[in-house]
């Protein structure tokens, strides 16, 4: 490793008191969360706003688990406030006896004060709460918050503006009713929009409530004026419920869902599993109604529990015979849609994201759960075991044949980038982290990129009409497909149980097709694909959509590109008031700008035969029907090049909701599908 070097000739500082006591700066209170607020709530984007509700009503949902409460209700209100209510015991208001402040104001402007924190007696054996900062963090990043407590036959409030108490806690009636209600406003100086979207609340406390069976959540919307939207949530099934709901658009093998719920020492486990003609594992892992992503103890103990038995029982039934291989852990998850929900006390997480689950003494408890429960489940209904067992049995023999198939496309140095496929057009930089692969629709918008692209770090890979969908294909169908094919060999991470996410060979993975219905169909046929069986690629930020632009406008000598009727809608309008006022001004140059852009329209004509060209008002519209339209320049100008274009990462924001769009609209069943179009089809953007 080469040494630093240093300028020698440079004299050391004779201020040896620059850095001392006073450089030293102390936040009190919550200035640390204004701060840094991303420290706390993770970003200051749409993510970290939502997560200011889910901050106040964790308390309330942890109120609930602990059997203090069953109703509460979550209500957008006018001038983006919100209002979250419960019938819980009510945040104490009593003196503290070492803060001497009221228990309420220690609360909303402390970290890490709150019932959570007290031991055996603090009245919560598990907690949701998710980095103990909980309500002080939203008081600290509100523009003002209200605390109205009902407990003790008394009615007490408390208000805030930026966490900061107006005045003391004041009893401003009495009540025989009990709870605490928090409404509170986010401050606009800190996050980037604090619009709240609806349907990100709706889906959240769904899933929320079939994790806490038992109680009533009502999200009332009255952001309208003269409107009050409520919707409603109560699930007394718990995750069997949830399994339920999140194969309604699936063919379940069985129609049993398979459910356990049961007290280990003072942890409590809950499991529900269906199985369903699927070819991907959909497994959902919480601890204390938080959603570990990344699995972890629980999760483990789970799949040892699930394999073992499957194998004990079908040769027990002569299934399997003593020569046969064990079903795979890969065999009896495929098709697979699980649940798992464990409460415990002070649970130990890898990471401050809570993604994974630790606490070790949990994989055992689950592993004896699911193990008894399951071998029982199986033998009193032996119907669901024969459909559970065959469909395992299935994935066995096509994951071998799976096996043989991908061993023949990918012999040894395929995907060394010693026999890349033709069409190819790979970049010179070896650089993994800063080449980028381009996907495009057909070969004349293929030829376009190629000759446009910057050589150094950019391929290009056409893909010829479009690629089979993968939603109900199996490895071996995937790999007769020659698209697939050459894009697997130039991605280099192999696939299926093999995939290496250190051997992709670009850091940028970009989807690039035309902005018509065909075009939309191709980038969904590869979405598609990335989600279904490249998942960590999505995960790991690598996979992009490219944006070209929908017009050209021109006027005189200057030129800008739109993405949108509507951007250029406002362009035109900008323009022609600008003539207006050169007018007003009296201005002359009018008829020379006319004369220019004449001149500039046929220049635009030899880009491409089809593409559409009208004028309004002396503005050249040229509307791009597709990138083989774009002559190379153009398609470098707008969508390639990294300082001028515009790009958007695809991420899964929800697991849940991306599954179940993808096999509503890629899917065999035709129903959910129509269902959905019908639904949506006001919203759809024709390409007439």
């Amino acid at each position: 490793m080469p040494k630093k070097t240093v300028n020698a000739s440079k004299k050391p500082s004779s201020k040896k008191a620059d850095y001392g006591a006073e450089q030293i700066s102390v936040l009190e209170g919550l200035e640390p969360v204004r701060k840094r607020p991303g420290m706390y709530i993770g970003s200051t984007g749409p993510d970290g706003l939502h997560h200011l509700i889910w901050e106040v009503a964790d308390n309330s949902f942890d109120e609930v688990m602990a059997g203090h409460a069953d109703q509460i209700s979550i209500t957008l209100l006018p001038d983006n406030r919100i209002m979250v209510k419960d019938n819980g015991r009510g945040i104490p208001v009593d003196v503290h006896k070492q803060q001497k402040v009221s228990a309420l104001e220690l609360v909303m402007t402390k970290l890490h004060a709150g019932g959570k924190f007290g031991g055996d007696d603090s009245g919560y054996k598990v907690s949701g709460g998710l980095h103990g900062v909980g309500v002080s963090v939203v008081n600290a990043l509100s523009d003002e918050l209200e605390v109205i407590v009902e407990r003790d036959g008394g009615l007490f409030k408390q208000e805030y503006v930026r966490g900061k108490p107006k005045a003391k806690v004041k009893k401003i009636g009495t009540s025989k009713n009990h709870g605490t209600q928090v409404t509170f406003k986010p401050d606009a100086t800190i996050f980037s929009t604090i619009e709240f979207e609806l349907q990100r609340v709706l889906d959240h406390y769904r899933r929320q409530c079939y994790l806490t069976k038992g109680v009533h959540l009502v999200i009332v919307d009255e952001r309208e004026k003269g409107q009050r939207n409520v919707h409603g949530f109560y699930f007394e099934g718990g995750v069997a419920s949830y399994v339920k709901h999140l194969n309604h658009s699936k063919q379940p093998k069985h129609e049993t869902v398979f459910y356990v719920e049961k007290q280990v020492e003072n942890s409590e486990i809950e499991i529900g599993i269906q199985y369903t003609d699927d070819l991907q594992e959909n497994l959902y892992a919480f601890t204390n109604g938080v959603i570990n992503p990344e699995g972890g103890m629980h999760v483990m103990g789970f799949r040892a529990a699930l394999t073992r038995v499957l194998n004990n029982y079908a040769r027990s039934k002569s299934v399997l015979k003593d020569k046969d291989t064990n079903l795979s852990g890969d065999d009896v998850r495929e098709g697979l849609t699980c649940v798992i929900s464990v409460k415990i006390p002070e649970p130990q997480f890898e990471g401050q994201t809570k993604a994974k689950l630790g606490t070790p003494e949990v994989r055992g408890y689950v592993e004896t759960v699911m193990s008894e429960a399951f071998a029982m489940y199986l033998e009193e209904n032996p119907r669901d075991a024969q459909a559970i067992i065959e469909k395992c049995v299935i994935a066995q023999r096509a994951r071998a044949a799976a096996r043989a198939a991908r061993d023949t496309v990918l012999r040894k140095g395929a995907l060394e980038g010693l026999t890349l496929p033709g069409k190819l057009a790979d970049c010179s930089s070896k650089d993994n982290v800063n080449t980028e692969l381009y996907i495009v629709e057909g070969d004349s918008a293929g030829g376009s990129a190629k000759q446009g692209r910057d050589r150094d770090f950019q391929a290009i890979l056409p893909l010829r009409g479009k690629i089979l969908n993968v939603e109900r294909a199996r490895l071996d169908r995937m790999l007769t497909n020659n698209e697939i094919k050459s894009l697997l060999i130039a991605l280099g991470t192999n696939i299926g149980d093999q995939f290496e996410l250190e051997k992709l060979r670009y850091g940028r993975i970009i989807i690039m097709t035309d902005a018509d219905v065909d075009g939309a169909h191709i980038r969904t046929l590869l979405l598609t694909l990335f989600y279904r069986y490249f998942p960590e690629l999505i995960n790991a930020g690598h996979l992009y959509i490219a944006q070209p632009p929908l017009f050209r406008l021109q006027k005189g000598k200057v030129s800008q590109y739109v993405y949108s009727e509507e951007e250029r809608d406002a362009v035109i309008e900008e323009l022609q008031k600008l003539k207006e006022e050169k007018k007003k001004k009296g201005k002359k140059d009018e008829e020379a700008e006319d004369v220019g852009a004449q001149q500039a329209a046929p220049e635009q004509e030899e880009a491409g035969a089809d593409e559409e060209t009208s004028k309004i008002s002396g503005i050249t519209i040229q509307r791009y029907k597709g990138l083989g339209e774009m002559n190379a320049d153009q398609l470098w100008e707008t969508t390639m090049d990294p300082k001028t274009r515009k790009m958007k990462q695809v991420t899964i924001d929800d697991a849940a909701r991306a599954d179940e769009t993808f096999d509503i609209l890629m899917g065999s069943d035709v129903a959910p599908r129509k269902r959905f179009i019908q639904t949506h089809a006001k919203q759809a953007e024709l390409d007439v």
